[in-house]
């Protein structure tokens, strides 16, 4: 799940919540995705599972993540303004470009529905 490097300068629990915020922001964790306890990714990355605690408090306070007591923490998906966000927005963007002008979409019919705000009506 996520892949720890000691030679890092960043602390273990913010190389954990990095790592889980790129699966988020990537796709391989969706909303609602359960993550695994505290202690199992303890016992996975063989780490003190306060350092995963700590990760875990990290992205709830965050937003990425929600915790359901009793059940576990589940991917609340990618908080609304974040960096990330608009990074996997843009990244859609440009696939949904890639593909019209592929279609044969001319670039200035794109580029007038931006100006728009997106509400261009043909």
């Amino acid at each position: 799940m996520v892949i720890l490097d000691y030679r890092d300068s960043r602390p273990i629990y913010v190389q954990i919540a990095d790592g889980i915020r790129e699966q988020i922001v990537t796709g391989i964790l969706m909303q609602g995705d359960r993550l695994p306890s505290v202690r199992e990714l303890a016992t996975e990355l063989t780490i003190n599972p306060n350092t995963i605690q700590r990760a875990y408090r990290e992205l709830e306070t965050q937003g990425w993540i929600t915790s359901v007591g009793g059940k576990g923490c589940f991917v609340s998906g990618v908080p609304f303004g974040s960096r990330e966000e608009q990074a996997a927005l843009l990244r859609e963007f440009d696939r949904i470009t890639q593909q019209l002008l592929a279609q044969g979409v001319d670039p200035r019919e794109l580029a007038l529905r931006i100006e728009k705000g997106g509400k261009f009506h043909a």
